[in-house]
């Protein structure tokens, strides 16, 4: 419906301009000034010189950047700075996902760090979940980079007289939990941030003795390498938690350390396979040196062939003599990122592979072994 034309003089006319060029006047009055510029030049040169003056103030933005800025930001700053002591290019994942989370959590409010989180991981041929918070997160990924800072004879954040049971990952965890009666708050993010700088730092001086090293988890260890490996997936993985429980965008991880934590989970399969099928979680004894091929497509992709007789060792992205041989039972394709959620208890193994197709015993074996691979 168009503003009724207010009948006003020229006078009148003139004082309404100021307001005009800020868009402040009400429809009836914007209506006859706007009437009235083509039928005088002096009110128009007039409207154009304040039109003109108003562009040069500072518009109203909103106070929060954009959300995707901080991440290119950093994204940038890490593949162009070199460090003064150069990380070693199997402890730079660990590097690059610490900084992006420390990046993120320095962008949450107060009331954030309480917001409820579910972490998920499979046990058996189920998925379970403990509840926890944003800080609880923090504290989770604190006490498990503890062991690797005790593998390096660096403090143990759960302090210097830890009983000797709290190995394992989930029983580090709770005894960080259940080690106040409050609440976690944001304050756990200065001891979190401070341990993570000093691996980074005893790895970069200390990378030819530190790579011999291995650290133990309970039940089984990793070699330091691929240790570091393992936490720089947690903390993504974790770090899409926190980012989900605050409404906040997070880009996986870059393709090189993409690639590198989907070969070792997939290095670690035949192993859990074997460790399935003697918990009697397995779908039959397999052909004899048969494996199944894994193409994982998009970034960090590849061709991984899965030994199916339950031996560690028996996963390789140089496939071709098992391939030509024909001892490829099976064919699992799925997406880079869908894999690595599959490995951390994200996705369910029945909705997983984009494409299957060979034996299908063999195909449920390495999709639920994949998904034994997460923990708390």
């Amino acid at each position: 419906m168009t503003a009724a034309r207010l009948d006003v003089d020229h006078r009148a006319l003139m004082s309404y301009l100021g307001a005009w060029a800020l868009s402040a006047c009400s429809p009836e009055e914007a209506a006859a000034v706007e009437s009235h510029l083509p039928e005088c030049a002096r009110c128009a040169e007039e409207a154009h010189r304040l039109r003109d003056a108003v562009g040069l103030l500072h518009h109203e933005e909103p106070l929060d950047l954009d959300p995707g800025l901080r991440a290119r930001v950093l994204e940038s700053c890490l593949d162009r700075r070199p460090p003064k002591i150069p990380v070693p290019e199997w402890a730079a994942a660990y590097d690059t996902e610490t900084a992006r989370l420390d990046a993120l959590l320095q962008d949450i409010q107060d009331a954030e760090w309480h917001a409820p989180v579910r972490l998920r991981w499979f046990e058996g041929e189920e998925q379970v979940g403990r509840r926890t918070t944003v800080a609880g997160v923090i504290g989770h990924l604190m006490t498990v980079d503890g062991l690797v800072a005790v593998a390096l004879g660096l403090e143990d954040p759960l302090g210097a007289r830890t009983p000797a049971h709290l190995v394992a990952p989930d029983a580090r965890t709770e005894a960080l939990w259940n080690a106040s009666p409050l609440p976690q708050t944001r304050s756990v993010r200065g001891p979190w941030r401070e341990q993570s700088h000093r691996l980074v730092s005893a790895l970069s001086l200390e990378s030819d003795r530190s790579a011999a090293l291995a650290v133990a988890y309970g039940g089984y260890a990793l070699p330091l390498r691929d240790s570091l490996l393992d936490r720089a997936f947690e903390c993504w993985v974790h770090a899409e938690d926190i980012a989900g429980a605050v409404d906040y965008p997070y880009d996986p991880p870059k393709p090189r350390h993409l690639h590198g934590m989907i070969d070792l989970a997939a290095r670690m399969l035949p192993g859990v396979i074997g460790q399935r099928r003697q918990a009697g979680l397995g779908r039959g004894v397999p052909e004899p040196g048969g494996v199944l091929h894994l193409e994982i497509e998009g970034a960090g992709g590849g061709d991984w062939y899965i030994g199916l007789d339950g031996e560690s060792g028996g996963a390789g992205e140089s496939g071709e003599a098992a391939a030509e041989s024909g001892r490829a039972v099976a064919h699992v394709a799925l997406d880079g990122v869908e894999f690595c959620r599959l490995a951390a208890g994200h996705v369910q193994p029945r909705e997983a592979a984009a494409g299957q197709d060979g034996d299908m015993d063999a195909v449920h074996e390495v999709l639920f072994a994949a998904a034994s691979l997460s923990r708390m």
